[in-house]
């Protein structure tokens, strides 16, 4: 265990997260929103219950994912900052070569952000991080600075209101076209970034993959946003069968109410595994 963790903590994400591609032979993601209102009578009973939740679906799905991607917010909101440090570790102590993505979409000016890279990747030891490129190339810097880890930015979302912004013409194209050339060609030195494109913008997610071509893309949106998976594959795969990171959350985290809540989110999520496969 020591040697795989040592191994697999030197390489660079995009080479950790090739290879759980690889050996996971899995595009699914699964997002651990632990909210305490929907948490089963059981986990809500233990000591810490967030932790024990959300330990209990890592250990359900480890071998079905090829990330997890805990969102701070979540956390955050019930002071259990303490069990997102401790999942972190337990999840890199038993599933090394598991990328974790910290859903945290971070977003200020330099100064600020550097911070918010230290709190990420020194802090919660993530991975990789979302982070919001509207202020621009210098406010993602201290996250591409860390060019072992990932960032992944947000291009054209999977929320209702993402047109609002992301669809505005700046020089007859899209905003979001604008963010995805810079992210592939402007602010990519270190080849260390991805896109966060939703999975209910088929058209879209063509149209990014196209302009920034293999570049890794989370895609959240499949599951209770109702996504479609074979349309996610057919527009924005890569040519080898990969390229995606497909994120459910609250359609495994809640597949089950009763003492089993694992065992049903395990199931839902070889579900959606299946459906994944092209």
């Amino acid at each position: 265990m020591c040697h795989s963790f040592a191994t697999v903590s030197r390489m660079s994400f995009n080479e950790k997260l090739k290879r759980a591609w690889a050996e996971s032979g899995s595009l699914l993601c699964v997002g651990l929103d632990p909210d305490m209102d929907k948490l089963p009578e059981t986990a809500k009973q233990a000591s810490l219950p967030i932790f024990h939740f959300c330990r209990a679906i890592v250990d359900a799905t480890a071998d079905l994912v090829c990330a997890f991607k805990p969102q701070i917010a979540y956390f955050h909101a019930a002071g259990a900052e303490h069990d997102l440090e401790a999942l972190i570790d337990y999840m890199r102590d038993r599933y090394p070569r598991i990328p974790i993505i910290l859903d945290a979409k971070r977003g200020d000016i330099g100064s600020t952000a550097k911070q918010y890279a230290h709190e990420a990747f020194d802090r919660y030891r993530a991975d990789a991080v979302t982070a919001n490129p509207y202020m621009g190339g210098d406010s993602l810097q201290p996250f591409l600075d860390y060019a072992d880890r990932g960032i992944f930015l947000l291009c054209r979302t999977s929320n209702p209101g993402g047109a609002d912004v992301q669809e505005l013409e700046v020089a007859g194209r899209p905003v979001y076209e604008h963010v995805a050339e810079m992210a592939a060609n402007k602010w990519n030195a270190h080849n260390n970034i991805g896109l966060v494109v939703g999975a209910t913008q088929p058209q879209p997610l063509r149209r990014v993959r196209a302009l920034i071509g293999d570049m890794p893309l989370l895609v959240p949106g499949v599951g209770s946003q109702g996504g479609d998976p074979r349309a996610v594959l057919e527009a924005a795969s890569t040519s080898n069968g990969t390229g995606l990171i497909v994120n459910v959350s609250r359609a495994v985290l809640y597949a089950g109410q009763g003492a089993d809540y694992a065992d049903e989110a395990r199931k839902k999520a070889q579900q959606i595994r299946e459906s994944l496969k092209g």
